[in-house]
Parts: C-alpha cells; sequence; structure tokens
C-alpha cells in the first residue's frame, strides 16, 4: 500500500501559536548533540544500502572516523568545557564497549546519552519487530548499566527507520526523537502511546552536511551558524525557539576548523541572558511537562487536528 502521508504529526502553522517560555523567560533553547559513533570496518550487508559508500575495505573512511573517537572528541570536549557547555550526545551504543573511557569522561561532565543505535553501520531498513524492540531494549539496559542514565531520546542510526520506530520508542517511554525536521519549536508525535515530541535537531547545521556533503569553509560553516542564531532568537522574543548543533567529532575538530568554530559558540555566549543551555532531555521534559496540553489544544481549536497516528498504526 502507498502511504501519501506519514501523518507523523499535523500541519500548524508557525504564527500565532501559543507563547513558549523557556525556563527563567529565556527565549530560546540551546542544546549541543556531538554524535559519538563506531564504524565497523566490515558492517553485516543490508540489502537496502551499504555499509560504507565505497567496497570494503575502505581503510580511510574508517581510519578518519577513527579519529574521531581517538582525537577529535577530547577536543571537542574540552572546547565545550571551556564554555561550561554539556553536550547530549548522540550514542552509537556499542562505544560502551569499544571505548569505555570515552563514557566515563562524559558522565564526570553530567553530559546527557540519547541512543542512535549501536552501531552507525547497522540499519533499521528490513528489521521485524522483534528486532527493533531488541535494539531499542539493549541500548536502555546498555546506556544505564554504563552511565546510570535512563535515555530518553532517540535519532535512529545513520536516519534508518521503519514504520514501526517512532511508536516503540514511545512505548518504551522515550521522550523525544531527533529524526523528523519540520519545525523550529517542538511538537507532538503522533504515537501509539506515550508522549513523544518532535524536538528541533537539524540538518542545516549539522556538520555532516556544512562539511561533509557542502564542503563549507570553516569560516562559512561559523557565519552560518551565527546567522541561524540570531534569527531563532529573534523570533523566540515571540515564542521560545529551539537551537541545536549537532557535530561529529571526525568532521568539526579538524584542527583548521575547532577554532572558527569556538568563534560561533562565542557569539552564541554573549546573548546568554535570553538563552536557556540545556540538554535534549531537559527541554522535552519541560515541554512535555508546560507545553504539551497546550499545543495539543491548539492545534484543535485551530482545525488542524486531523485525527490518526503515524502510517495509520494504532487507534484513531
Amino acid at each position: 500500500m502507498t502511504v501519501a502521508d506519514p501523518n507523523l504529526y499535523d500541519y500548524w502553522p508557525y504564527r500565532d501559536r501559543p507563547k513558549i517560555v523557556w525556563p527563567g523567560g529565556k527565549k530560546l533553547a540551546f542544546w549541543v548533540a556531538p554524535n559519538i559513533e563506531f564504524y565497523e570496518f566490515d558492517p553485516a550487508k543490508n540489502p537496502g544500502r551499504a555499509g560504507w559508500p565505497k567496497p570494503a575495505p575502505d581503510v580511510v573512511a574508517y581510519s578518519q572516523r577513527d579519529w574521531g573517537n581517538r582525537v577529535g572528541h577530547w577536543r571537542l570536549m574540552e572546547l565545550l568545557d571551556k564554555y561550561g557547555l554539556r553536550g547530549s550526545v548522540s550514542l552509537n551504543v556499542a562505544l560502551c564497549d569499544h571505548h569505555p573511557e570515552i563514557i566515563e569522561a562524559c558522565v564526570e561532565r553530567n553530559w546527557e546519552f540519547f541512543s542512535h543505535g549501536i552501531y552507525n553501520t547497522r540499519y533499521s531498513y528490513g528489521m521485524d519487530e522483534a528486532q527493533e524492540r531488541a535494539i531499542i531494549d539493549d541500548a536502555i539496559r546498555t546506556v544505564e548499566k554504563a552511565s546510570g542514565q535512563r535515555i530518553r531520546g532517540y535519532l535512529a542510526p545513520a536516519l534508518t527507520h521503519t514504520e514501526r520506530t517512532l511508536d516503540l520508542i514511545a512505548e518504551n517511554d522515550f521522550w523525544y526523537t531527533c529524526d523528523l525536521f519540520q519545525d523550529d519549536q517542538p511538537q507532538p508525535v503522533k504515537t501509539a502511546s506515550g508522549k513523544l515530541i518532535s524536538l528541533p535537531y537539524s540538518l542545516e547545521v549539522n556538520d555532516v552536511i556544512t562539511y561533509g556533503a557542502l564542503g563549507m569553509s570553516p569560516a562559512r560553516y561559523t557565519d552560518i551558524l551565527k546567522r541561524h542564531f540570531d534569527q531563532l532568537l529573534e523570533e523566540g522574543e515571540q515564542s521560545g525557539t529551539v537551537m541545536c548543533i549537532p557535530l561529529h567529532a571526525y568532521l568539526v575538530s579538524q584542527p583548521h576548523r575547532i577554532g572558527p568554530f569556538e568563534e560561533a559558540l562565542k557569539h552564541v555566549m554573549g546573548h546568554a541572558d535570553d538563552v536557556w543551555f540545556a540538554t535534549g532531555a531537559e527541554i522535552a521534559g519541560y515541554y512535555r511537562d508546560h507545553c504539551w496540553d497546550q499545543t495539543q489544544a491548539d492545534i484543535a481549536a485551530k482545525g488542524c487536528a486531523t485525527g490518526g497516528k503515524g502510517f495509520g498504526h494504532g487507534a484513531a
């Protein structure tokens, strides 16, 4: 059956929404999401997508990503420490076994962890429900054992999904997904159970896109981050917005890129009076507690509610 619209959220015009006021009267909720990933050298074959762009063995790509965990992550962590910023880690949970020292360093800093699958080379395509449930359960148990944290967020491995993914994470009491890019404010997701929100992540200011796909210069990336922030801060005067900077240490932490990235952080920190520096779980938790009901009521009052659940799953 062909689905014309996944029906994961209602169309909800940006203007004239109920006002969001972040804690302390802040206008913009700001979070940084370092992706700490593990790419297998010779991953299991998936019929929907190759593990590496080039045929195996792709020693070059493997070693570049390995540099991110050996060098780049530590450089980025030191920079965030300098500005008192806590990371919300998009974690390939196998890293708990491969590089526990990275996990320990994040725990020492009270960083958040959320699931980014087991490996970034293990895709969701073709999984049956039992397999997907097992991966979610493994993520919860593995991260809790390694860090003491119960993860609340989810970013699908390599942004790959099934039609069940969002329902399953909601059922398992996840609070937010980073897999939808439809808005600059949080929004409830239509799931069969739970209270799952779409938390603004970003493709536009994600370094995989700016550096990896578009080949931008460090100065250009810095300029984009500043302009992105300025626009969202201005709009946050009317109703609170969210800015996330998703990062990958093998890209942003290169010696010639880390300095320009620091300039963007300085710009953000220069507006600290108006910014709530938070983790993904903190933003999602606040929204669920203080904004969920008013959002649902406004969607209904404006005649935007279409009913049903994502991909037609669950009761209408």
